[in-house]
């Protein structure tokens, strides 16, 4: 045996092995969380179910499911890239989470895109399940898959940037609560269960123009009438995503 077998190696990691080892770490914290569960998969899972199986909102021609699936897609990334991000990030900054991790050999970016890799595995978790409960209900997707993943792509950007603004800048109680309040209301008035031509034409115009609106309406061109990628639902994605990961970059507090 050699000398210095055993010599320490002082030093950080390789920023590619922290960012794999922190994203591992947000998964396991994210999906141990009831309150998160219920957001990310519980209720997505049962509003697909329910509103298939009774008829109760006008879904217009074709099976139920079919209109469904899209929008119930898009709530599921909005659940996780939003809702669940701004409230878990907003405790991280009230508890001291993120300014101790924010002097630790992590950079800052690396800490961001560790969180946006968390996210996006726990998506590929939440489709997975959705779809195959659709595909039991009797879905019949279409269109070119590639153009889905870009639009829950630029609907991951959009979605991550506003609940990073919204984390990084009030309080974690207000977080909290905005953050839920927000989920209800674009629940209801964001395309995902009721069709958008239910709204009076002035209210419809501004709906449309919303994130959660223009990710279920082109997730449902594709997925429902095998359209290619919709440029305009696609443009307005790309839209809050510049603005909201440029906000969050410019306004995010640490402490």
């Amino acid at each position: 045996m050699s000398a210095g077998t055993f010599t320490p190696r002082p030093g950080a990691a390789p920023v590619s092995r922290m960012i794999l080892a922190q994203t591992a770490l947000e998964t396991r914290m994210l999906l141990r969380n009831g309150e998160q569960l219920l957001l990310t998969v519980i209720i997505p899972a049962l509003l697909l179910a329910l509103f298939s199986a009774v008829d109760v909102v006008d879904t217009g021609a074709g099976e139920p499911v079919d209109f469904l699936a899209p929008g119930v897609l898009a709530l599921a990334v909005m659940s996780t890239a939003f809702t669940g991000q701004a409230i878990a990030t907003g405790f991280d900054r009230r508890y001291g989470v993120l300014k101790r991790l924010g002097a630790s050999p992590l950079p800052r970016w690396a800490l961001m895109a560790a969180k946006t890799l968390s996210v996006l595995v726990t998506e590929v978790l939440q489709i997975a399940l959705l779809t195959a409960i659709a595909f039991a209900l009797g879905w019949s997707p279409q269109g070119d898959p590639l153009s889905v993943a870009a639009l829950i792509l630029l609907g991951t950007a959009a979605f991550s940037g506003l609940g990073l603004l919204m984390a990084g800048t009030l309080k974690a109680e207000m977080t909290l609560a905005a953050a839920n309040l927000v989920f209800l209301l674009l629940l209801v008035g964001g395309g995902v269960i009721v069709p958008l031509d239910k709204f009076p034409d002035a209210v419809r115009s501004v709906l449309e123009l919303l994130p959660i609106s223009a990710l279920s309406g082109g997730l449902r061109e594709v997925l429902q009438h095998g359209a290619a990628l919709p440029w305009g639902d696609a443009a307005v994605l790309a839209g809050w995503a510049v603005l909201g990961l440029g906000a969050a970059g410019r306004f995010f507090r640490w402490e």
